[in-house]
């Protein structure tokens, strides 16, 4: 298996935006990523949090189905992601295994090595190219 990680994806409104949707989904379909699980969160205007399958949105319909599908996110997760979220807002919470890094990660764990961290870099700390070095 390759790195785990949980993932927030926040939309200004209380609805999806179906394009953004589509192509986040896109890369579970390519193989990139594998779904483990999901929800979304909204942030009411009055600040009252909710939490819905991903069955309950057409567009999200079938997602987590089969095997692949384990319920990780619970209702603490749900929480401090709303945390992130404005008022009137909403998010995808997904769970994603990194299927690219899953070669690497056998042939460590093969080597007798383990994966014992990552960290994700933000992208305003990235220079528009990779070889001038990390800000």
């Amino acid at each position: 298996m390759g790195p785990v990680e949980f993932i927030v994806l926040a939309f200004p409104e209380e609805q999806l935006r179906v394009p953004a949707v589509e192509a986040v989904m896109g890369l579970r379909k390519s193989g990139v990523v594998r779904l483990i699980d999901g929800l979304v969160a909204t942030k009411t205007a009055s600040g009252e949090v909710l939490a819905a399958e991903f069955d309950e949105f057409v567009e999200l319909h079938g997602l987590l189905t089969g095997r692949d599908a384990t319920r990780l996110i619970g209702p603490e997760d749900v929480h401090e992601a709303a945390d992130l979220l404005e008022r009137g807002s909403c998010a995808l919470l997904l769970v994603v295994e990194h299927v690219w890094a899953e070669d690497a990660a056998i042939a460590v764990r093969a080597a007798g090595g383990r994966i014992v961290g990552s960290v994700r870099i933000p992208p305003d700390r990235v220079p528009s190219d990779p070889r001038a070095g990390v800000a």
